[in-house]
């Protein structure tokens, strides 16, 4: 989609100039005062200087600021993505929290239901060793020949 082009009477430095392009009056408005207010504020500090001269200055300071709001933007943007990948990691970091809980909880269990509560489970690791004897007390009781069905 194409915007709307727009025919702005801008009077700069008591001058008037047609700017055509995709920006509100109220935006241009601005523009144009601002420009107004940068001329006259070159102009007092160096009052020698013609309007073209102003002009240039004006323009090379406009140019500064853009090229210092780019970096910036940039920068920014740099930091969002970092932002991004630190999320993503801190959500990785969760689930990782989240699956080492269940597996000391589903230990934890085991244990009550064989009546050792009282073992204290320090880690994740010692919870998983528990979890796998269990299970190979499972797989030696299914595949036990004197096993009872």
């Amino acid at each position: 989609m194409v915007a709307e082009r727009k025919r702005y009477k801008a009077v700069i430095a008591n001058r008037t100039y047609t700017i055509i392009g995709e920006k509100s009056s109220q935006h241009m408005n601005l523009v144009t005062k601002l420009v107004n207010e940068q001329l006259s504020e070159i102009k007092t500090i160096s009052p020698q200087i013609n309007d073209e001269q102003a002009a240039i200055l004006l323009a090379v300071n406009a140019v500064s600021d853009q090229v210092d709001k780019q970096a910036e933007l940039l920068n920014l943007q740099k930091e969002v993505q970092d932002l991004r990948e630190k999320t993503v990691r801190i959500v990785e970091l969760e689930n990782r929290i989240k699956r080492i809980e269940a597996i000391e909880n589903e230990a934890r269990k085991y244990l009550a239901a064989q009546g050792r509560e009282d073992v204290d489970i320090k880690n994740h690791v010692q919870a998983q060793q528990i979890l796998n004897e269990a299970r190979k007390e499972q797989i030696k009781q299914k595949t036990s020949p004197d096993r009872k069905d």
